[in-house]
């Protein structure tokens, strides 16, 4: 099985190398053999290539079965000016590869649960998975810039939907609600935005014609985000367009306590997934051995689940990592005062070791 890495910038490189050393326990335990082939992502790949996605970069996730990302971007790439940045790598390797449905589960563990910026008893047992349509919506709609001749400017950028990019999105959350407690909510704007109202009026049949065995409601976007952090246990799978998801998403995560410890997958209807922490780049702490490597770690068991449909081996990584975490070891943005914080490949090795069938 050929897994392309993408380890990207900043803390990438040291979080993506510890999920690779997982990957191959992984192997080694349930007799699977894993080819890997790093590849240039991001402000690296524009520093050495002058794009953010080299050609040789897509050709090789092309030919994958799935690719693992570690995050992409930083300071020295900031520039408002510049001709091209680092996200758009990942704008662009998502619309080429058509992974137009990204899944992002929230959960909290109850061993940390008090780490969590909100009470106990808001958040515990909160377990939601978001779906988010990936390649449509205002991030590749039509955009532009007029600048005027008293020196001012007007900038635009539109909101696209068509009833095919909602539909194949809806059936990925419905089909997930269905393993999960069977209910789907979607998130809109449907009081303002024309967009909105195609998503409300397409969601509501297909639920109807396909998935009557699915509870189904709708939740606007600003209710959304009070809710989130009021009653997220409320919640099972929610879906959602780009941008709405995009804020909600980052939203959820802190949740739990810590971005260092959510996975994704980004998935279309063929070809290889790409999965990766929600965290970014972390260039405050790039290269001090202090990066939290679970995110990755739990991306690379979406990966094994999702793309590579082996199941008990990703099972094996979750309950490795609940293991050492119930254990009591913790990085240093989950430690609180008094405990030991661990670095990058301490938790790595812990986890490699907690690994079996």
């Amino acid at each position: 099985m050929k897994i392309v890495l993408l380890p990207g910038d900043g803390i990438g490189p040291e979080v993506t190398a510890v999920a690779q050393r997982v990957l191959e326990r992984v192997g080694e335990v349930f007799g699977r053999t894993f080819e890997f082939e790093s590849c240039p992502i991001g402000g690296n790949a524009i520093d050495d290539f002058g794009d953010p996605l080299p050609e040789q970069t897509l050709t090789a996730c092309r030919s994958a079965d799935a690719i693992l990302l570690g995050a992409v971007g930083g300071p020295k790439w900031d520039d408002p000016n510049a001709k091209t940045r680092p996200e758009a790598g990942l704008l662009r390797i998502r619309k080429e590869l058509g992974l137009f449905a990204n899944l992002r589960p929230i959960q909290t563990f109850d061993f940390l649960v008090d780490s969590s910026p909100l009470r106990r008893e808001i958040v515990a047992g909160t377990d939601i998975m978001f779906v988010r349509e990936l390649t449509g919506g205002i991030y590749f709609g039509e955009s532009g810039l007029t600048k005027h001749d008293d020196g001012s400017e007007t900038a635009w950028s539109t909101m696209t939907y068509s009833t095919h990019e909602i539909e194949r999105v809806v059936r990925v959350a419905a089909d997930a609600a269905r393993g999960r407690r069977k209910k789907l909510t979607m998130v809109d704007k449907a009081n303002v935005l024309e967009a909105s109202r195609l998503w409300r009026r397409v969601t509501a049949r297909l639920m109807k014609e396909e998935y009557p065995d699915i509870e189904y409601d709708v939740v606007l976007v600003d209710a959304m985000a009070m809710h989130l952090i009021s009653r997220p246990t409320a919640f099972d799978v929610v879906v959602t367009e780009n941008l709405f998801g995009d804020i909600l998403t980052d939203e959820g995560s802190m949740l739990p306590g810590s971005m260092g410890m959510l996975p994704s997958a980004s998935i279309g209807s063929d070809g290889p997934g790409l999965f990766e922490p929600i965290h970014g780049s972390a260039p405050d702490i790039a290269g001090k051995g202090i990066a939290n490597p679970l995110a990755t770690i739990l991306a690379a068991a979406m990966m094994l689940k999702y793309s590579l449909k082996l199941n008990e081996e990703a099972a094996a990584i979750q309950k490795a990592v609940d293991d050492v975490l119930a254990q009591g070891h913790r990085t240093g943005d989950l430690a609180r005062s008094g405990e030991k914080a661990l670095g990058t490949k301490e938790m790595g090795d812990l986890v490699v070791a907690a690994i079996s069938k």
